[in-house]
């Protein structure tokens, strides 16, 4: 376990830093925020990240016990139900991490239930997805691994309905990633993106590649949410622990490094903690849901969250804000803030040493 001070120290630092955090940006939503002075790089409507910004609100109340701290919370997740209506399966990641049931945020249900009404009605039978969609640019019909998790577990509050293609959307997104022609050549790193054509069927996208450390992380997130929460008939969940097995191995989520590069491709590049974090609190999950190799995952989440919080989050008079999680990636491709702290990295590790203090049950988020 990480010892109890360190771990103590962090959550506290991440949670303070979220209330200077708040300060600085007032209604808008913070992205990302420089290595050196702490400054946030924000947007007014939150983007596909608003909801990691309103969950961590929501951890800052269950840790402080504020009214003020809920009230802020609630507040910050009502700007977010524009999203409900755009077309973009980024909706899982905004709305699931919102409004998880864990946080018994007022409006959740119905916010929660609005916004899984939409993504199924986005549903493209042919496809077996909800799209990427057109609302961050770029091709409509792709499968993406950041678009599956929340996803999952926001489809299935649709009902009978959101249930099935809660699955359906799950395994073509596995399917591809796993198939046989899921890897990248000479790899057998899962390929996180493709593209759909009605005529021709699905073809891989170069961009992101095979290896991108997050997309990884994402979809053995999505995997574990989808084993703790099978279906009513229990059904597919051989196949999902096989993919659990699968995506174990293929990703080295227990073997690698503890903090990924952010591109498989490039070991001594930049790595990204964010990634880091995501894969921690994917495999505290999958150790609840008593997955292959349970007791693995969870030595292994805690090792990795001991090195977050040993070795990446700023402390007091290091010339930076303290409480910062650094060396995350916002996006490598684009040499876009490759060593910044990101508010999705800050949330998965508050979550994280959340749940290994029973602050937070972690299955239900």
């Amino acid at each position: 376990m990480i010892p109890g001070d360190r771990a103590g120290r962090a959550l506290a630092a991440v949670i303070d830093r979220v209330t200077v955090t708040e300060a600085e940006v007032g209604a808008r939503f913070p992205l990302y925020a420089d290595p050196v002075d702490g400054r946030w790089r924000t947007t007014g409507r939150g983007s596909w990240t608003g909801g990691f910004w309103a969950g961590l609100l929501w951890l800052r109340a269950r840790y402080t016990g504020d009214a003020a701290h809920r009230r802020a919370a609630a507040d910050c997740t009502a700007r977010l139900a524009p999203w409900a209506e755009s077309d973009t399966a980024t909706r899982g990641l905004i709305f699931w991490y919102a409004t998880a049931p864990a946080f018994d945020a007022p409006g959740a249900v119905a916010l929660r239930a609005k916004a899984a009404r939409a993504c199924l009605d986005s549903y493209d039978p042919e496809a077996g997805i909800v799209p990427w969609g057109a609302a961050l640019g770029g091709p409509r019909l792709l499968a993406r691994a950041d678009a599956v998790p929340g996803l999952v577990p926001l489809l299935a509050a649709a009902g009978p309905e959101g249930v099935v293609v809660a699955a359906a959307h799950l395994h073509r997104h596995l399917d591809l990633a796993l198939g046989p022609q899921g890897a990248g050549s000479g790899d057998h790193r899962p390929r996180p993106a493709w593209e759909f054509d009605p005529a021709t069927g699905w073809s891989p996208c170069a961009d992101p590649a095979p290896g991108w450390s997050r997309g990884e992380a994402w979809l053995l997130l999505a995997v574990a949410d989808a084993l703790l929460h099978p279906d009513p008939a229990g059904r597919r969940t051989e196949r999902l622990a096989l993919a659990a097995e699968q995506l174990l191995v293929r990703t080295r989520a227990l073997t690698g490094r503890l903090v990924p590069p952010n591109e498989a491709s490039r070991p001594r590049g930049p790595v990204d903690t964010s990634a880091a974090a995501i894969t921690a609190v994917a495999l505290l999950k999958l150790s609840r849901a008593r997955a292959p190799r349970a007791r693995a995952c969870e030595r292994r989440a805690v090792a990795i969250l001991d090195r977050l919080a040993g070795a990446h989050l700023s402390e007091p008079g290091s010339g930076r804000p303290p409480g910062m999680l650094l060396d995350g990636c916002y996006d490598a491709a684009k040499g876009l803030a490759v060593r910044h702290e990101v508010i999705w990295g800050d949330f998965f590790l508050a979550l994280g040493l959340a749940a290994l203090a029973d602050l937070v049950d972690i299955t239900r988020v």
